[in-house]
C-alpha cells in the first residue's frame, strides 16, 4: 500500500493505484476541486471527510491520516516512548539507536514521524556529549523545518544549537542563535514553559539575554526538587513487561505515566542549572552583582542537586559557586566549607570542576594573606589530567591570575600559556597572558 509523506500525497498515490479519477473520488459528496486542493497540500480533510475518503480509497482512515496502520502506529509510538525515557533515565547512546531505528522505519513513508525520531537522535547526541555530530543533526532539522514547518518548529532547535555551539566553543555562533531566539520567543510573550526554560538555560550558558533569564527564573520560582528515580524505573519496566505480553495501548500509556513522573525532576534540574549560572555570572561581574540574591538561587541549586544522587558534579559545581558568593561576600569560613565539601564530593576526579573548588580554597587563602600554594598545585595537577576544553581554558586563566596574586611569576606564565593552549593558541613568548575577552568572562566555577 503506498505510504507517501503527506496526507495528501497519500491520497493520490492510493487514488493512483485504484485508476480514480478525481471526480469519481469526489463521489456526490466532495467536489473534484476539492479533492484537488487535499492532494495538492493546500487544504487538510476534516475527520468526517478523511473517513468518507479512506473508505472510498480502500484504506483505514488511521493510515489515510498518518500513513501508518494503527497496530503499526501504537507500536511506533511506543518505540518512541521507550527510546525518550532512554534518553533521560538511562544510556543516550541507546536512546540514540533507537530513535535511529524509527527514523529509518519511518523513512519518507511518514516524514513528520522520520523528523521528531531523528530530532530525538540529535538530542541523545547531544546527550553523550558528541556536540559535533549534534550540530550536524540539528543544522539538518532545522533546515528542514524552514521547508517544511508542518513536520518541525524551527524555534526549539535554533535554541539547541546555540546550546551546542557555545559548548563546541564557537561562542559568537552561539550567541547571535540565542538572540535570533530570543526575539522570536519575545514576539510572542512565552517565559514559561519547557522551551522558555530551555531556552534561559541556553542564554546563560551562553552569558547573554541576562533580563530574558531573569524573567524566567521569576516565573518559575522556586521549584520543590523529588527523586522519583525507583518510581519512573519501576513503571518503565511494567511498560516494556506489557509490550512483552503485546498489550501494545496500556504498555504505551505505562511508559507516558514513566515519562510524566520525571517531568517534575526535570524541571527542578534545569532551574538549579539556570540559577547556578546565574548565580556564577552574578557574582563574577561587579555591575551585576546582587549577592543577597546570587545567595537564594545558588542555595537553591544546591538543594535541588543534593536530592538527586546522579547529579554529584552539578552539586559540587554550585556548592562551589556558592562558596564563591559567599568569599564576595566576605564569609570566609562558610564560603571555605563549601569548598571542601565540593572536594569531598568529587573525590579523585580531575578536571574543571573540582580544580575550581582548590581554586576558590586559593582566594581564600589570599584573603586571608595565608599560603596558597598547596590549594594552586593541587588545581594545575587536577587541570593537567582533564579534558583541554573551553572550560580548563577559563580555569587556566584564572589559575594564572592567581599564581600572579601570590607572585610566583613563572608558574602564572605557564598557567596563562596553558590557557592559550585550550582554546588553540600557542604561545611561544614568555609570560604571555591571556584575556578575559579570549576565554569570555565568568571565572572558572
Amino acid at each position: 500500500m503506498p505510504s507517501q509523506g503527506t496526507i495528501g500525497d497519500r491520497v493520490r498515490g492510493l487514488r493512483l493505484s485504484r485508476r480514480m479519477s478525481q471526480a469519481q473520488l469526489a463521489g456526490p459528496d466532495l467536489s473534484d476541486s476539492y479533492v484537488s486542493l487535499i492532494e495538492s497540500g493546500k487544504r487538510t480533510p476534516t475527520p468526517v471527510v478523511a473517513r468518507l475518503l479512506a473508505e472510498r480509497l480502500g484504506c483505514t482512515t488511521e493510515f489515510l491520516l498518518h500513513g501508518i496502520e494503527p497496530r503499526q502506529r501504537i507500536d511506533t509510538e511506543l518505540g518512541l516512548r521507550h527510546a525518550e525515557l532512554e534518553l533521560h533515565h538511562g544510556d543516550p547512546a541507546m536512546a540514540a539507536d533507537r530513535f535511529g531505528d524509527i527514523a529509518k522505519a519511518a523513512g519518507e513513508d511518514n516524514a513528520m514521524l522520520a523528523a521528531h525520531a531523528r530530532l530525538g537522535r540529535a538530542r541523545a547526541l547531544e546527550a553523550q556529549g558528541r556536540i559535533g555530530r549534534a550540530v550536524e543533526a540539528y543544522e539538518r532539522l532545522r533546515r528542514e523545518a524552514v521547508a517544511h514547518p508542518e513536520r518541525l518548529a524551527d524555534l526549539p532547535l535554533t535554541v539547541a544549537l546555540c546550546r551546542c555551539y557555545h559548548r563546541a566553543g564557537d561562542i559568537l555562533r552561539a550567541r547571535d542563535l540565542g538572540a535570533a531566539a530570543l526575539a522570536q520567543v519575545e514576539r510572542i510573550d512565552i517565559s514559561q514553559g519547557e522551551l522558555a526554560t530551555d531556552l534561559a538555560s541556553s542564554l546563560v550558558e551562553a552569558e547573554t539575554g541576562m533580563p530574558y533569564v531573569e524573567r524566567v527564573l521569576e516565573g518559575m520560582g522556586r521549584p520543590s526538587a523529588i527523586d522519583r528515580s525507583a518510581e519512573i524505573l519501576a513503571l518503565w519496566q511494567a511498560s516494556v513487561t506489557a509490550a512483552e505480553g503485546e498489550d501494545s495501548a496500556l504498555a504505551v500509556q505505562l511508559a507516558e505515566d514513566a515519562i510524566a513522573a520525571g517531568r517534575a525532576g526535570r524541571m527542578a534540574l534545569r532551574f538549579g542549572r539556570i540559577a547556578m549560572h546565574w548565580s556564577r555570572i552574578n557574582a563574577a561581574t561587579p555591575e551585576l552583582m546582587d549577592l543577597d540574591r546570587a545567595n537564594d538561587r545558588a542555595s537553591a541549586a544546591v538543594e535541588i542537586f543534593a536530592v538527586f544522587p546522579s547529579e554529584v558534579s552539578d552539586y559540587a559545581r554550585s556548592l562551589t559557586i556558592l562558596s564563591l558568593v559567599h568569599l564576595r561576600s566576605g564569609k570566609l569560613d562558610s564560603a571555605g566549607d563549601l569548598a571542601d565539601h565540593a572536594i569531598e564530593l568529587l573525590g579523585p576526579a580531575a578536571g574543571p570542576t573540582p580544580a575550581s573548588a582548590h581554586l576558590l580554597r586559593a582566594q581564600i587563602s589570599l584573603a586571608r594573606a595565608e599560603n596558597a600554594t598547596g590549594s594552586l598545585h593541587r588545581a594545575t595537577e587536577l587541570l593537567d589530567r582533564g579534558a583541554i576544553d573551553r572550560d580548563a581554558a577559563r580555569a587556566w586563566r584564572e589559575l594564572g591570575d592567581l599564581w600572579g596574586r601570590a607572585g610566583v611569576r613563572e608558574e602564572q606564565a605557564k598557567a596563562y600559556r596553558r590557557a592559550l593552549e585550550a582554546v588553540g593558541i600557542h604561545a611561544n613568548m614568555p609570560g604571555a597572558t591571556v584575556s578575559t575577552a579570549t576565554l569570555s568572562h565568568g571565572g572558572t566555577v
